[in-house]
């Protein structure tokens, strides 16, 4: 992959196949129905109208197809004809893979998207996690920058003009996506908890924010059993940094927790030969928490905002966690570890407690590379939410299928799940005693107890171990699930017109969400 700058235009510019290849892609009616004099200016002369109308006629999408009209440097791509109710009607997954499969390499490109209007933001940000940050290739410091415009089309009954605010906000969204996919690619010995502590002072410096670091044995010191006794055996010291963003008109305190496991043995419950290869994924909370907050502030959020990461490095060596080990918690209740590799949920429980403990959070969602299972449980595709409320998960559903970050509920339950956490000399224990009963739910709820389960405010837990990378590469999911969610607490048009609130097919319940807290 070629280093590439991505850009965003309300608007088709002039240019030539002939040295700037263009990939045209939309839903095949809406292919059919644009006016080719919308598109001359970016075909022609290679591509005139008869060509363009026989190759889109030809289209036969199973669930997608292409055709070049033009030696491979104008291409035009179908999209699945039909999704189901679970589904983003952005077909956001099949944009990403159609943009991968058709880029050229060339010095300048454009892609441009024929979408309706409640689409632009899930297809930008699909476009985005086609083009990741991070290669150690041999050369490839040596090549050339390239450069990516994606302009839209609007089509459909909403065919207002888009802004250029509303391009500013796509950038930011693909910025912060593309951020947290290149912290996640970046191996340990290139993403430690030091160079991670790095990259949110580098977020904090250019937003002109506040950030808090609280390092090694000051952890212990203050409290913080969870993620001190997780992180203690590595060589790089484990961290809990907060990044404070405090508008003027705020009213409302909301806390983002992300699991920061820069590299995850599994401790002295070592993880075997197959299954270690690729932990270096499992700081995808944070990653996803730290990109979705540098584009939130750059995109003008009116609440108190809060990224808390929990950064550690699981690790192997004589002062790591044993087995029977007991930590007390930030939240004051105790744990007795029956299992070293169940150390991301320690870790967010210390992020969340601080979050109401002294943050005072209203709103608290803490995002997770944390279960196997979830991937059994809810897919490859959706991650899967826990909630509290359930007006707020119909939200957090919502809020997927708007950003192409998909989620999926589970079963809330702690009177019947909790017990699986039994301990005879402590108030838990950290792993399962049955692990084919809800493992997915349960890592969340012992997560949740140390706010306590009659925490009076919102809680959201996301799993997203297995959404958060396709193949070897990161995607970024989480950043835009979050801006969506949170849309109505922007002051931009595009993610206020994709939150749960102002959905004309959502009912009432959804709506219901966000008016509690205050956010319209």
């Amino acid at each position: 992959m070629a280093k590439v700058t991505l850009s965003y235009s309300k608007q088709i510019s002039s240019s030539d196949p002939g040295s700037k290849p263009v990939l045209v892609i939309g839903q095949l009616p809406h292919l059919q129905g644009v006016s080719f004099d919308v598109l001359r200016k970016k075909l022609e002369p290679r591509v005139n109208e008869q060509t363009f109308r026989l190759a889109v006629n030809n289209l036969h999408p199973s669930p997608t197809d292409t055709i070049s009209m033009w030696c491979n440097n104008a291409t035009v791509a179908a999209l699945p004809l039909k999704v189901s109710r679970h589904n983003t009607s952005s077909r956001a997954h099949s944009i990403h893979k159609l943009v991968k499969s058709c880029y050229t390499g060339s010095l300048e490109e454009f892609i441009v998207i024929v979408c309706e209007r409640h689409d632009v933001f899930p297809s930008g940000c699909a476009v985005a996690r086609a083009f990741p940050l991070f290669s150690h290739k041999s050369g490839y410091a040596k090549v050339n920058q390239r450069k990516v415009t994606v302009e839209f089309v609007v089509v459909g009954s909403d065919n207002r003009p888009l802004t250029d605010s509303e391009m500013d906000t796509l950038s930011n969204a693909a910025a912060g996506i593309r951020l947290s996919q290149s912290i996640v690619d970046r191996p340990c010995n290139q993403m430690t908890t030091d160079d991670f502590v790095e990259e949110a002072r580098k977020v904090a410096s250019e937003l002109g924010t506040e950030i808090l670091v609280i390092r090694d044995k000051e952890l212990e010191t203050k409290g913080f059993g969870g993620i001190y006794g997780v992180g203690k055996a590595a060589v790089n010291p484990p961290a809990l940094v907060v990044l404070k963003h405090h508008p003027p008109e705020a009213t409302q305190n909301i806390a983002w927790v992300g699991k920061g496991i820069v590299y995850d043995t599994g401790g002295l419950c070592i993880k075997s030969k197959t299954s270690m290869p690729g932990m270096k994924r499992d700081c995808g909370g944070a990653a996803a928490v730290l990109g979705a907050f540098k584009a939130a502030v750059k995109t003008g959020f009116r609440e108190n905002l809060y990224a808390i990461l929990c950064l550690a490095e699981n690790a192997v060596g004589p002062h790591a966690t044993r087995p029977d080990d007991i930590h007390t918690m930030y939240s004051g209740r105790t744990v007795e570890i029956n299992n070293t590799d169940a150390e991301g949920r320690l870790v967010l429980s210390d992020g969340v407690s601080y979050a109401a403990k002294d943050l005072k959070a209203d709103i608290i969602v803490d995002v997770a590379t944390l279960t196997g299972a979830q991937g059994i449980s809810t897919g490859r595709y959706h991650a899967a939410v826990l909630c509290n409320k359930e007006d707020w998960e119909q939200a957090c559903v919502t809020a997927g299928r708007n950003s192409g970050d998909l989620v999926f509920p589970i079963v809330f339950c702690p009177e019947l799940h909790f017990s699986e956490f039994a301990s005879a000399v402590a108030d838990m224990k950290n792993s399962v005693a049955d692990r084919s009963n809800a493992q997915s739910s349960c890592a969340g709820l012992f997560i949740f107890s140390h706010l306590g389960f009659e925490f009076p405010g919102v809680w959201i837990h996301f799993d997203i171990a297995a959404p958060c990378y396709t193949g070897e590469r990161a995607t970024g999911f989480g950043v835009a699930l979050l801006l969506s969610l949170f849309g109505k607490a922007s002051h931009s048009t595009l993610l206020q017109g994709v939150s749960p609130v102002g959905c004309s097919d959502e009912d009432e319940m959804v709506e219901n969400a966000t008016k509690k807290i205050r956010l319209i």
